[in-house]
């Protein structure tokens, strides 16, 4: 065996790897600890993308099932009591918080018709608004818990596989350096085992940042979905009297 080959061998740990596994196996431990890291946030933004799917999911349920129950009811009261019913989402804590508002100020006010000087003033109208955005920001920062994890790992995780690259690429030439080897037979281990984390950060990066633009669209949908039942929650108050 020639000298050349013999450092061949001696880079990748008493064997050429011939596979991705091999070839992390084979790797050193600064990039063992890269791609260790690395599989911690794959695991963590899995679960993640996993739990929130399910969220939205349920919440999208949810949404059908209120709105279905809001619209087959002929008066607010009637709303009020089919929602009683009906599991906690954002929707009904959206209505029982206006409701619960509206009954604060005004008790008994949807089981008759308002009399004179029993409709909401302008002050009251206004903080009835203000209860409802409170309670829209509320459920929208609900929605986005968690999500701030998934953009940090899209972030973060190609910059730390740079990292195990630029340590790796540094290791294969100071070996090259120290063995005087230099034809491609000798770089090409260093070089392929510095460039897995570049992979590892991508492939955490990438569905972290899929998610992460998709769950975003859908808090969005349901805020915009929040705000405009609020406003019709109020139109419907005063198409009864009560503003």
């Amino acid at each position: 065996m020639d000298r050349e080959g013999s450092v061949v061998i001696l880079q990748v740990g008493g064997a050429v790897p011939t596979t991705e596994l091999e070839l992390i196996a084979s790797s050193s431990f600064a990039t063992k600890i890269v791609l260790a890291v690395l599989a911690t946030f794959s695991a963590i933004s899995w679960f993640l993308i996993f739990a929130k799917v399910w969220q939205f999911r349920r919440v999208r349920r949810a949404g059908e099932s209120f709105f279905g129950a809001v619209e087959g009811a002929t008066r607010l009261e009637e709303a009020q009591q089919a929602v009683t019913t009906m599991p906690a989402s954002p929707y009904t804590r959206l209505f029982r918080e206006g409701m619960s508002f509206f009954t604060e100020v005004r008790p008994g006010g949807l089981r008759r018709r308002p009399q004179g000087g029993e409709t909401l003033t302008p002050s009251q109208l206004e903080a009835l608004r203000m209860v409802l955005e409170s309670q829209v920001d509320a459920e929208h920062d609900q929605l986005g818990r968690y999500m701030p994890w998934l953009a940090t790992f899209g972030s973060v995780s190609p910059l730390l596989g740079l990292l195990g690259t630029v340590l790796g690429v540094m290791d294969a030439f100071i070996g090259i350096s120290t063995s005087g080897a230099g034809n491609i037979a000798a770089v090409a281990p260093g070089v392929a085992e510095a460039l897995v984390t570049t992979v590892g950060g991508l492939a955490v990066a990438i569905p972290s940042v899929i998610a992460y633009n998709i769950f975003t669209a859908r808090q969005n949908f349901v805020a915009v979905e929040l705000e405009g039942f609020a406003r019709e929650l109020i139109v419907t108050l005063a198409r009864e009297g009560h503003v």
